[in-house]
């Protein structure tokens, strides 16, 4: 069995493993831990990708594996941010939501690639970013920006949410006519 043709595929699913250390360091407050889990896993999405491109491994379900394991990832580590009142709430209950309409009208069940859009591709980045300042503030003790603010920043990024899933619903809706 060779392993190099799974690999870029685990270093993807290895980001929902490490979700539940994630959430439960930033849960304790275990900042500079989180911190190290959250530069394993940007490393393990950078990698994924340009390794599976390196190799000439891409594939639909790389791909599907890759969001996936991305949005479980954010999903957790935002979810216990809001338990540090960080983050406002809606924003990990609307990570999934998105990603499942994203994977559904992709069709990638069907084995067809992600269609990405735009707005929902600087999301995703945004929400690594967004979860990743409270925790690299914490850890290294430089607030750079305030607590306050960070929540006000996360309801923008709610609403760009938003924005990109009715985005993706009315490009489906004229893609099906």
């Amino acid at each position: 069995m060779n392993i190099t043709r799974w690999l870029p595929n685990l270093l993807s699913i290895s980001r929902c493993l490490f979700s539940v250390p994630m959430g439960y360091f930033v849960f304790h407050g275990a900042w500079v831990h989180a911190c190290v889990i959250l530069w394993i896993a940007i490393a393990t999405d950078i990698a994924d990708g340009q390794l599976a491109r390196h190799l000439y491994l891409q594939s639909s379900l790389g791909g599907l594996l890759d969001h996936g394991s991305d949005a479980v990832f954010v999903t957790v580590m935002l979810a216990t941010l809001v338990c540090h009142d960080l983050i406002p709430i809606a924003l990990p209950i609307l990570v999934p939501i998105a990603f499942l309409q994203y994977m559904l009208d992709s069709k990638a069940l069907a084995g067809r690639p992600l269609r990405t859009s735009s707005l929902g591709k600087y999301n995703g980045i945004c929400y690594f970013i967004l979860g990743g300042f409270p925790i690299m503030q914490h850890a290294l003790q430089v607030y750079l920006i305030e607590e306050s603010l960070l929540i006000w920043i996360g309801w923008g990024l709610v609403l760009s949410t938003i924005a990109s899933m009715l985005d993706r619903l009315w490009s489906l809706r004229t893609f099906d006519e």
